[in-house]
């Protein structure tokens, strides 16, 4: 079973990569379940609950968070009523939301997501690592295959928590950096893993951002408001072939198209279903 997941989704860009793509996949692969990390939707930071409402229309069914899922006041709201958003799970107890759920993909597979945030750079959430260890058996005993999104800043935090669950989940994507690094690989316990997966966002600009905002900023060392960038969007994920029954990965594929690139047939034969 095909398990996409979509990079960071970056303000109005993003959101129309998402939905082109998405629409042009229907018919060349079937996508048993959908994830995306919307914590960035709304305008480049947080999410609303009119973002998250078009993103579903669009064909994701989870959207997984991080630092960012809080930065518009409707994000705790929509954390409380909507069970298809996650934060990340290692927040400390009384947060507002959740941080995992059991979502059914299109053939009725059950499948368990989960949203975690680092440390590195990231404040002071509690230890993701020792969260999985005390988790993964409850969530082992309500779905075989397990994704998880990794928020975090440092790669080696990612590759350290790839190499901790080796083989106890399905899939580790890593989001934050808007960045899709080159080492998607199939981990030797057969857990599906890359870096970062990249993002879904303007192609022409800084992580997402108009460039001249961020240039200001480092040029000048002053305060500066960030600008979601126009442009050509772009698409960044990875598709993960779950084996159902027992949860391990078959196989790690990915992407990173822009939206001209999506109107051509030849992008389309790489993800035809065999």
């Amino acid at each position: 079973m095909w398990v996409l997941f979509l990079g960071d989704v970056v303000g109005r860009p993003g959101r129309k990569a998402v939905s082109e793509f998405l629409s042009r996949l229907t018919g060349v692969r079937d996508v048993d379940l959908v994830v995306a990390n919307g914590e960035n939707a709304a305008s480049g930071m947080g999410i609303t609950d009119a973002v998250a409402r078009e993103l579903f229309d669009a064909g994701v069914d989870v959207l997984t968070g991080g630092n960012h899922i809080w930065d518009k006041k409707e994000g705790a709201p929509l954390l409380r009523s909507e069970p298809r958003v996650l934060r990340p799970a290692n927040y400390p107890p009384g947060v507002e939301g959740r941080g995992w759920g059991v979502f059914h993909g299109r053939s009725g597979t059950p499948y368990a997501v989960v949203s975690l945030s680092g440390r590195v750079f990231l404040g002071n959430p509690d230890c993701p690592f020792r969260w999985a260890d005390a988790m993964l058996p409850e969530i082992r005993r309500q779905a075989a295959c397990i994704v998880l999104d990794f928020h975090a800043e440092a790669t080696s935090e990612k590759r350290a928590m790839a190499m901790h669950l080796d083989g106890r989940v399905s899939a580790i994507a890593g989001t934050h950096t808007h960045v899709q690094t080159a080492d998607a690989q199939l981990l030797p316990g057969g857990t599906g893993y890359i870096t970062d997966a990249g993002m879904c966002g303007p192609a022409g600009s800084v992580i997402g951002m108009d460039p001249q905002g961020v240039l200001r900023r480092f040029l000048l060392q002053v305060p500066t408001r960030f600008e979601v960038a126009s442009g050509e969007p772009e698409a960044s994920g990875v598709f993960f072939d779950l084996d159902p029954g027992g949860g391990s990965c078959r196989a790690v594929q990915p992407f990173c198209v822009t939206e001209t690139r999506m109107r051509s047939r030849e992008t389309w034969k790489t993800f035809s279903s065999p």
